[in-house]
This record gives C-alpha cells, sequence and structure tokens, in this order.
C-alpha cells in the first residue's frame, strides 16, 4: 500500500508517536512524516506510506500555516506554557501595542531555534543537552514569514491568537518569545495549531483515532491521496510506451525529442512515473515513484 494520509496529529503524541501506530494499522515499517510537530501541537501532520515516503525529500510547497495562541507576562526555557517560569511580569498590554510590532517579524527573518528543539549541535539534539541543563550557542537561521496577524486579544488576561503563515523550520514559540521581549514583558506560546502544510488542509486530515479503529485494508486504501497529489503545479510530461519504459529503466531521455520543458516536471507513462527536470540536453530523472 503507497500513498499519503493527513492526520489531524493528537495533543501530547509526537510525530513519530503517530508514526509508530500507523506502522501497527498499515502493516508496514515503511513509513515516515514530513513537518516534525512538537507534542503540545495539534494539526496537520502529512504521513507518507510505503514507496510513497521516496517524495519526503522532492516536496515542492513545504510552506506552513498556524493559528497559535499566546500568553503575555511570562517568560519559560521551552518558549510554551509548559516549560520551567524564568520569569514573571506584569502585563497590561493592548491589542493596538501587538498589531504596533507584528509588521516587523514579515518577511525574511533570522531566528535563533530554541533550546528545546530538534536542532543538533555537533549531532546531539538541542533538546538533549537542555534537559542536561546545558546551553550552548545556537546560530541564527533564516525563516520568512508571509504573513502575521493577531486575529484576537484579551487584555484581562493578556491572551490572544495570532494566525501566521511561514516558510519550513519556522518556530511559532520562538516569535511569542521574541515578540513578549520586544514588548518587555515576555511572552509564551500556549497552545499550537497547524491549519497547512505541504500543501494540505486541516480539511484533507483524518482523526488518528478514526483510522486506527479501521481494520478493512480496502478502506485505509481509499483513504490514502496519491504521491502525485504533491505535484500537481509542476508541468505533466506525458511519454509514450518507448520513453516510458527507459525512463522507467533510469534511461535518460533526449529534450530534444520531447515537449519543451523548462524546470522540474511530473512524468507521466500510463501512470505517474515521478519527478525529473532538464539538464543540458538530458532529462535527469531526480526520482522515480513507482
Amino acid at each position: 500500500m503507497n500513498g499519503i494520509i493527513c492526520i489531524d496529529k493528537p495533543k501530547n503524541f509526537t510525530s513519530f508517536d503517530v508514526v509508530a501506530k500507523l506502522r501497527g494499522v498499515f502493516k508496514t515499517k515503511k513509513i515516515g512524516h514530513s513537518g516534525t510537530l512538537d507534542p503540545m501541537a495539534t494539526g496537520v501532520l502529512p504521513v507518507f506510506v510505503g514507496k510513497a515516503t521516496k517524495a519526503i525529500s522532492l516536496i515542492p510547497n513545504t510552506d506552513k500555516r498556524y493559528i497559535a495562541t499566546f500568553m503575555l507576562g511570562q517568560s519559560t526555557d521551552t518558549q510554551d506554557i509548559t516549560g520551567n517560569v524564568l520569569k514573571s511580569t506584569v502585563s497590561n498590554m493592548s491589542k493596538s501595542d501587538i498589531d504596533s510590532i507584528l509588521s516587523k517579524y514579515i518577511g525574511k527573518i533570522k531566528q535563533i531555534p530554541p533550546m528545546y528543539s530538534a536542532v543538533k549541535k555537533d549531532g546531539v539534539p538541542l533538546y538533549k543537552l537542555a534537559r542536561k541543563g546545558y546551553i550552548v550557542n545556537r546560530e541564527a537561521r533564516e525563516v520568512e514569514i508571509y504573513n502575521i496577524a493577531c486575529s484576537f486579544f484579551d487584555e484581562d488576561t493578556q491572551t490572544g491568537v495570532l494566525d501566521v503563515s511561514c516558510s519550513s523550520g519556522t518556530y511559532i514559540r520562538t516569535i511569542c518569545n521574541d515578540m513578549g521581549a520586544d514588548l518587555g514583558v515576555g511572552g509564551v506560546l500556549k497552545e499550537l495549531v497547524r491549519t497547512a502544510a505541504c500543501g494540505y488542509e486541516l480539511e484533507d486530515c483524518y482523526n488518528l483515532d478514526e483510522i486506527c479503529a479501521i481494520k478493512d485494508l480496502n478502506e485505509l486504501k481509499i483513504k490514502l491521496k496519491d504521491v502525485e497529489s504533491l505535484f500537481e503545479d509542476f508541468y505533466k510530461l506525458h511519454l509514450n510506451s518507448v520513453q516510458e519504459t527507459m525512463f522507467r529503466n533510469g534511461v535518460k531521455l533526449d529534450v530534444d525529442r520531447l515537449p519543451h520543458i523548462d524546470g522540474k516536471v511530473a512524468v507521466y507513462g500510463n501512470s505517474f512515473l515521478g519527478i525529473a527536470h532538464p539538464e543540458g540536453k538530458e532529462l535527469k530523472i531526480d526520482k522515480l515513484l513507482v
């Protein structure tokens, strides 16, 4: 069984917990996911089953969208509500105060990964060092925020909601932490829902318990999306039977014998075959997905 299933990751599950459960459901060890979510977060987690795992490294759209609930007046070592409190401050901010600083986060910005993250330092995940009490220097990473808006803010509880569209690798809890620091009162992430990832949205997702309850493999198969759904925006290159045989066998085709193509293309024969791109006079195969 091959394909992609989008799971609405439940709270207090790691992304690997979801994969582990689905390995039992689909009866295969060949399962992976795209875009790790913290245990406290919920939302869109694309899971790749069988030969579809080959496509994880080729995902063309890695952008994400989140709905984040934040609270001002507190700072923690994890930058979210689950961490140890480092500082508490009386906060009397208004929504206009928040709106006045959000523009500084739009565009390409630098983020320092939090200590409690999976980013590695000398081969060791930062969170493992953090659990031992170590704090190490981390290099700032460039991410891009396409849009950020505060859709709600309660002045009594100093709690609000952010709607964030961003590139892969963006830490939303770091945005909450930095926003709080810029306001001079501290800030933490309280709740996080990923509403879009890899071109899929919450409406495309299934509840994990719902999937785990299915015993009929045919019913499971129906719920899988084809790998080609990742590449719907690519130009579709259709090959004849001879060209398809050559492509399947790893032979680089002569681009002069093909329609004009520019950039990566989704290649089809009788069915979807894989991804390729022109290189000089040849069609170079990026990945066979059959």
